[in-house]
């Protein structure tokens, strides 16, 4: 087993990935339903988890809102990427005589949850393996970072009844996170709790990051549907302009209201079917995920970056383009209200009065 498990780590590390490591059943005992690796597979014994590194050099034109595509066109790759890996090592370790899956890297969803697949929850964790098997560190925003390359990795995995032997987690005196909360400062959903963490138990060993609020916080923003900052200063890279909710209660009338008004809007450039929308998902935030970085002074740079690099609007024919400030608010007084209705809240009476009204006789 001890040679096994060095194969499966050497595996994908040829493969593309920039860590791995191994946890199993017990290294995993105590913790949340979502670490239970016989959720996805009956008899799982472990897991052989990994890490795969974003393009870093398409980060800076992104965060600057100068170039959104390149770096979509990246994460898609490589959340393929990631899971493709994890599709060769299961049958790779299937053909070994271990029954064995994958595990997505993304967009695999229970369906046994209050909302369903709404609620975002999956199967198995990627991060839980990902921090008891060494391959990285939580960070305050419960987003996993690599000591190379930071947060921005795609994790992956795949899930064996081989007996494979577990790896030690990362020193925590080694976690270069240091709680400068700019992951938080880049969230407009407000997603992360500034004060109030979470503490999991996996295998008698503990990991905390800040608690999370609704999901939903996280589909409203990342989904794309809105995204101006409150001092309307700076945006993801979303045209929408709708209120972001204070309660976690009112989020799911707020994602209905603006998916709406999105899946009307014009199609922007690129983005991607996902299994939760009918429209593509066009990549728009992940700001958090993007800023963290192994060097405090890189990510003061690409928080300056954010925050300067403008507002983003939505010509007719679905073009995303950043303007300043006052720029963008010219822009959407200049739409007649039932387009702008599209991006922001409009008066009913305003967007009535607007329709063309038809005389005959």
């Amino acid at each position: 087993m001890e040679e096994l498990s060095r194969q499966a780590i050497d595996y994908v590390l040829e493969e593309g990935a920039c860590a791995a490591g191994i946890a199993t059943v017990e290294t995993l005992a105590g913790g949340p339903p979502s670490a239970d690796l016989t959720n996805v597979l009956p008899g799982a014994k472990a897991a052989v988890s990994f890490a795969v590194p974003l393009d870093q050099s398409l980060i800076g034109p992104y965060l600057k809102k100068e170039d959104r595509r390149s770096h979509e066109l990246d994460n898609l790759k490589v959340n393929a990427l990631a899971s493709g890996i994890a599709a060769h090592l299961a049958h790779w370790l299937t053909c070994k005589g271990y029954e064995s899956v994958p595990v997505l890297a993304n967009e695999q969803y229970r369906d046994d949850t209050p909302r369903g697949m709404l609620d975002m929850m999956p199967p198995l964790s990627l991060r839980y393996l990902a921090v008891r098997s060494g391959v990285g560190h939580f960070g305050l925003s419960g987003n996993v970072h690599t000591p190379g390359e930071g947060a921005a990795v795609i994790l992956g995995a795949a899930v064996t009844t081989a007996d494979l032997v577990p790896t030690d987690p990362l020193p925590a005196s080694e976690n270069y996170c240091d709680e400068c909360k700019l992951c938080m400062n880049a969230c407009l959903s407000r997603m992360m709790d500034a004060e109030e963490k979470t503490t999991v138990d996996l295998g008698g060993q503990e990991f905390s990051y800040s608690k999370r609020g609704d999901y939903l916080r996280c589909e409203l923003v990342c989904g794309g549907f809105t995204g101006l900052h409150p001092s309307g200063k700076w945006s993801t890279w979303s045209p929408g302009r709708f209120t972001i909710p204070e309660k976690d209660e009112d989020f799911m009338t707020a994602v209905a209201h603006a998916y709406e008004a999105y899946s009307k809007r014009p199609e922007a450039p690129g983005g991607h079917r996902h299994i939760l929308m009918d429209s593509k998902l066009i990549l728009t935030c992940g700001n958090c995920q993007l800023i963290c970085h192994p060097d405090k002074d890189e990510r003061k740079k690409r928080w300056r970056w954010l925050v300067t690099g403008g507002v983003v609007v939505q010509d007719e024919d679905g073009t995303l383009r950043a303007v300043p400030p006052a720029v963008a608010k010219k822009h959407m007084a200049a739409m007649p209200p039932e387009r702008r209705a599209l991006y922001e809240e409009v008066d009913t009476d305003e967007a009535v009065q607007d329709q063309p009204v038809s005389v005959t006789g």
